[in-house]
C-alpha cells in the first residue's frame, strides 16, 4: 500500500462518510464497518494515534445510530484512557562474564531482543544469573521450580511458556507474564530473562519479534503520573534459541529438548555467569479512549446488573515491512485482528435493537489491546457502574472469516455457569463446541476478556474452530498475515460468516442477559478461587 502524506491523510479522514449505511443485511453491515476500519487513512489504528481517534469517532457514531446510550465521560461515549508509552532508544548492551572474567557480548537481533520499558526506562544492572527452568510455582501441582535456588539480588533466567502437562487455560495462566514475574519478584530477583523454547520459536519466530522492537509499548497511567504495573520487575530481554547456547553451553540441547516433554521438569542451577545490562527507553504520555455504549435492561431488578460485550479497536500502526515482501507495505490494517471483532460487535448491538434483554448490556470497544489488554484493564478497574454489578463478559477478537466455521472453541465457558448458555446458543445454530486445539498458544490469557477474569468476573471468548477447513485457514492466517500488513481486505473474507459469528455471540449474550441468575464461577474453579469475588 502506498503511504500518504500527513496533510493528505487528514484530508481523507475529513471526507470519509461519518457513518456506514447499515440496514437489515448483516453481511453488508459487517463489510461496511470493516471497509472503513481497515482503510489506509487510519494508519493501522495504533492506540493514541490520529488514526485510532478517527476509528473511535466512527464507532461512537455507530453506537449513537444504533440507539445505544453513552456511558463515557461528560455524557459522551468516550472513556479517557491515560497512557504511558515507551520504546527502545537503541538496541542496548548485554554482556556476559564468566567466573574467570571472560566477557561474551550478546548480539542484538541474533541472541536477544529488548524493547521499551515504561516502568524502567533507564536500566543498569550487573548481577549473577540463575536458571529456574520454566519458573513454575504451582502448589496445587506440587511444583516449585525455585526449590533449592537462591535468586535474591540476582537475575532469573526462565524458559518462556509453561509445561505441557497443565490444563490448557491453567497453562495459559502460568505462562503469562504476571504469574511468572511475581514468583521471581517474591523471591528477591532484580531482573528477568525469558528464553525461547523450540515450540515458542515455531509459533512466534524470533525474527518477527525483532521487526517490532521499535514499536511503542504501553501501560495505563495512574493519577500520580506513573505507569501502572501489577508486578514491578524489569523484563530485561527475550533470548533466542540461538542465544540460549551462550547461557547454557553444552547443556543447551538437553534443556531445550526436556522443555518439550509433558512435565518440562528441568532442575535449575546457578549459571556461573553474571550479566551487565544497559538499556534505555524513550517515554511519552498520551491519551486514548475506550468507546462505551449502554443498552438498558428491561427487568426492574436485573437491569442493575451488566453483561459486557467487548472488542478491541486498536492494531499495530506502522511497522517496518516484512522481509521479502516486495510491496514494501508498512501499514498494519488489522482486518481480522480486530476490525472483524468490532464489526461483529456492532452487528450484535443492531440485533438487539428494539428488544432489550432483562439485564443491561455494555458495549465496550476498547483501546490498547495490542499493548497488553490495557484499555480493557483500565475499564475493568475503573468501570462507569459499580464493579460488583458487572457480572459477565463476552469478548470478540480475531474471528477467522475466510471459511464457514461449523465449530467454535469457547475459552473460559466451562469455568462458570456461562458454559450451559454457550452450549444452548451453539446448539440453536447447529454449531459444535470443540476443545482447545492449540494449547501451546495460551489463548485464554491473551485477549481482553482475561482482564475481566482478573477482576473476578466470569467471561467467555469464542475462537472459530478447526473443523470444515478451519485448521488450514487459521494456520495460514497465523503464518502469513497475523500481525503483518497483509492482514487487510485482500484476504478472501466471507462477510456472511461474519454475520454468522455475530449471531452466535448475540445468542450467547442474550442467554446471559435474560437468565434468572447472573453468571457464577463453578465451585473450586482454578480462576474462581484466585480471582473470584468474596
Amino acid at each position: 500500500m502506498r503511504r500518504t502524506s500527513v496533510l493528505f491523510s487528514f484530508f481523507l479522514l475529513a471526507t470519509i462518510p461519518s457513518t456506514a449505511q447499515t440496514g437489515p443485511d448483516p453481511s453488508a453491515n459487517i463489510k461496511a464497518h470493516m471497509a472503513y476500519l481497515t482503510g489506509d487513512e487510519l494508519k493501522g489504528r495504533e492506540a493514541g494515534s490520529p488514526g485510532y481517534e478517527a476509528a473511535a469517532n466512527y464507532v461512537a457514531r455507530q453506537m449513537k445510530a444504533l440507539g445505544l446510550k453513552p456511558m463515557g465521560a461528560n455524557g459522551g461515549y468516550f472513556q479517557p484512557v491515560p497512557l504511558v508509552a515507551a520504546r527502545a532508544m537503541s538496541e542496548g548492551k548485554l554482556s556476559l562474564k564468566d567466573v574467570s572474567g571472560k566477557e561474551t557480548p550478546l548480539v542484538f537481533g541474533t541472541d536477544y531482543i529488548s524493547s521499551g520499558d515504561e516502568v524502567f526506562p533507564k536500566l543498569r544492572i550487573n548481577a549473577p544469573l540463575v536458571f529456574v527452568g520454566y519458573g513454575l510455582v504451582a502448589p496445587e501441582k506440587s511444583r516449585d521450580d525455585y526449590a533449592g535456588l537462591d535468586v535474591k539480588g540476582k537475575i532469573v533466567v526462565a524458559l518462556a511458556g509453561a509445561p505441557k502437562f497443565l490444563q490448557t487455560e491453567e497453562r495459559a495462566y502460568y505462562r503469562g507474564g504476571r504469574a511468572k514475574l511475581k514468583a521471581a519478584l517474591d523471591r528477591g530477583a532484580i531482573g528477568y530473562l525469558s528464553v525461547n523454547t523450540l515450540t515458542g520459536e515455531k509459533l512466534y519466530p524470533f525474527a518477527n519479534r525483532v521487526r517490532h522492537y521499535k514499536s511503542w509499548g504501553m501501560s495505563w497511567r495512574r493519577k500520580d503520573g506513573t505507569a501502572f504495573a501489577q508486578v514491578r520487575l524489569p523484563i530485561i530481554a527475550g533470548i533466542s534459541v540461538a542465544g540460549a547456547q551462550k547461557l547454557f553451553g553444552a547443556k543447551t540441547k538437553d534443556i531445550l529438548d526436556r522443555a518439550e516433554t509433558a512435565q518440562g521438569a528441568i532442575k535449575g542451577f546457578d549459571l556461573g555467569l553474571s550479566l551487565t545490562v544497559a538499556t534505555d527507553s524513550e517515554t511519552k504520555t498520551l491519551e486514548s479512549r475506550n468507546i462505551v455504549g449502554l443498552l438498558p435492561g428491561s427487568d426492574p431488578k436485573l437491569k442493575n446488573e451488566y453483561i459486557v460485550l467487548s472488542a478491541h479497536l486498536d492494531h499495530l500502526g506502522i511497522t517496518p515491512p516484512v522481509k521479502g515482501d516486495k510491496s514494501g507495505d508498512t501499514i498494519n490494517n488489522g482486518a481480522l485482528d480486530n476490525a472483524a471483532g468490532v464489526a461483529t460487535t456492532l452487528e450484535v448491538a443492531r440485533l438487539f435493537a428494539g428488544k432489550a434483554p432483562r439485564r443491561s448490556m455494555i458495549f465496550l470497544v476498547n483501546t490498547a489491546e495490542e499493548k497488553g489488554m490495557i484499555g480493557a484493564e483500565y475499564f475493568a478497574r475503573n468501570p462507569p457502574v459499580p464493579a460488583s454489578q458487572i457480572v459477565g463478559d463476552v469478548n470478540l477478537d480475531m474471528p477467522i472469516l475466510t471459511y464457514d466455521f461449523t465449530d467454535v472453541v469457547a475459552f473460559g465457558a466451562d469455568r462458570s455457569s456461562i458454559g450451559p448458555a454457550v452450549k444452548r446458543a451453539a446448539a440453536k445454530m447447529n454449531i459444535k463446541l470443540s476443545p482447545d486445539p492449540m494449547p501451546d498458544e495460551g489463548v485464554f490469557t491473551r485477549s481482553d476478556h482475561y482482564r475481566f477474569v482478573e477482576q473476578g468476573i466470569p467471561a467467555v471468548f469464542l475462537m472459530t474452530g478447526f473443523a470444515n477447513g478451519g485448521e488450514k485457514a487459521f494456520t495460514h492466517f497465523m503464518k502469513t498475515n497475523y500481525h503483518k500488513p497483509s492482514d487487510d481486505l485482500k484476504q478472501k473474507i466471507n462477510y456472511s460468516v461474519g454475520a454468522k459469528f455475530a449471531k452466535l455471540n448475540y445468542e450467547i449474550t442474550k442467554e446471559l442477559a435474560d437468565a434468572d441468575a447472573a453468571p457464577q464461577w463453578n465451585n473450586g474453579d482454578f480462576f474462581g478461587m484466585r480471582f473470584g469475588r468474596k
